[in-house]
């Protein structure tokens, strides 16, 4: 690879590692020439994870981290003092091609600063996925990263090439955009993803013409603005509703070079972005409702030492024991310490006979966190539920823990 195509990648890479809506895995920095095979130090290569657990190595990168834009949390806005560079559309499409065939990746996921214009910048993005599709035939996966405000044609052909579209709302907040990002308004990222919306849908038709068939998402930055937990959660939730969307993306804040001095000193806890992740996955796959997540009235942010299943499980214990051999589906899914696969294997091996004990452990179920809140034919949880201490005993890294957790067993 020539030197300054190299540099280019180097800066375009690490510059486009700040969008969450391609989630990567977090794998140590690992290469092979001290011995051994494979590298994790791919640049611009990321691993996003498609919802069957399958996972996608792409090029992550951006056509340019130049932008006239000049938004306050943007380590790429017009007034940063970093090294800039641009990709041609030519030199975009050889790489993606080159790290294909060298069997790197499986797709390209493409974003980029605004350069001259909305609309000019979406068309250059454009032309890089029309050439990959119709020269080169490319059957690999293709995520855009849209401009909102470019035009309805040019976000109409992105979604003919594209298998995923997002565009990113950044904050939750109108005020918080308006003040930290001057020239993004949140009604005009709104009626983009609406129009975006309303094509996919189209395209699910028969017969009509492929259109983003992986849909659309977005990305919100936690902790850039004054903004709580409830206040993300509920714009989530409005926005999956209103627009179809597939994911929500969350990424906690960090401080950049040159901040203003408007944004925090510090950076938000990555603890609190894992959490929100936890709570959008508990609104939209186990049933659970936003006011029992973060309950209205009381302190509008989520526990941190508690996951937010614990966390309700806590403030509910009324609802406890909850019987393994009897209780319906909707309230298996409430039990800390159960995802959606482990209840079905429960629902699956109670048909058969009564669930006991042992069962449990050769299921690897979370003893520890099982314990307190369920009872099963040959035990039942005791005084436990009735414990002050029970946060506790029940958070990780207790002596209770470690007592309740199953043994491996060991060969001597």
């Amino acid at each position: 690879m020539p030197d300054a195509l190299r540099r280019k990648l180097e800066i375009l890479a690490d510059a486009a590692k700040y969008d969450a809506s391609c989630a990567s895995s977090a794998a140590p920095k690992r290469d092979s020439r001290g011995g051994g095979l494979g590298s994790t130090e791919g640049m611009g290569i990321c691993h996003a994870h498609t919802p069957d657990g399958r996972c996608v190595s792409l090029l992550k990168v951006l056509l340019t981290n130049a932008c006239v834009f000049d938004c306050a949390y943007c380590i790429n806005r017009a007034s940063s003092n970093v090294p800039r560079a641009r990709f041609t559309v030519e030199e975009l499409v050889a790489l993606t091609l080159d790290f294909y065939r060298r069997n790197c990746i499986e797709g390209l996921f493409l974003s980029s600063g605004i350069i001259r214009s909305p609309d000019y910048t979406m068309e250059q993005m454009v032309r890089v996925a029309r050439s990959l599709r119709e020269d080169h035939l490319f059957r690999g996966y293709i995520h855009l990263k849209t401009i909102p405000d470019a035009a309805p044609e040019l976000l109409a052909e992105a979604g003919r090439h594209a298998d995923r579209l997002s565009i990113n709302v950044e904050l939750p907040q109108a005020a918080s955009l308006e003040r930290l990002a001057p020239e993004k308004h949140l009604p005009s990222i709104r009626r983009s993803m609406t129009r975006l919306a309303e094509r996919i849908a189209e395209g699910k038709e028969r017969g009509a013409p492929r259109f983003a068939p992986a849909g659309q998402s977005t990305q919100m930055i936690v902790g850039a603005d004054g903004a709580d937990d409830r206040a993300i959660l509920s714009a989530s939730q409005e926005l999956y509703a209103a627009h179809a969307l597939k994911r929500v993306y969350y990424s906690a804040y960090s401080p950049i070079p040159d901040a203003s001095a408007a944004l925090p000193a510090r950076a938000a806890p990555l603890v609190r972005e894992h959490r929100l992740y936890q709570s959008d996955w508990l609104l939209r796959s186990y049933g659970f409702a936003l006011d029992e997540i973060v309950p209205a009235g009381a302190d509008a942010m989520l526990d941190l030492e508690a996951d937010p299943k614990l966390a309700w499980a806590l403030r509910n214990r009324h609802r406890f024991p909850v019987d393994l051999n009897r209780a319906p589906r909707e309230m298996l899914l409430r039990v800390p310490g159960l995802g959606l696969r482990n209840v079905e294997r429960i629902l699956k091996a109670r048909r058969a006979r009564a669930i006991r004990t042992d069962d449990l452990a050769r299921m690897r179920l979370p003893l520890r966190r099982l314990r307190p809140f369920v009872s099963v034919a040959d035990a039942t949880p005791g005084a436990l539920l009735d414990r002050l201490d029970l946060r506790s005993l029940v958070l990780p890294g207790t002596a209770f823990a470690a007592a309740a957790a199953p043994r491996q067993m060991v060969l001597l």
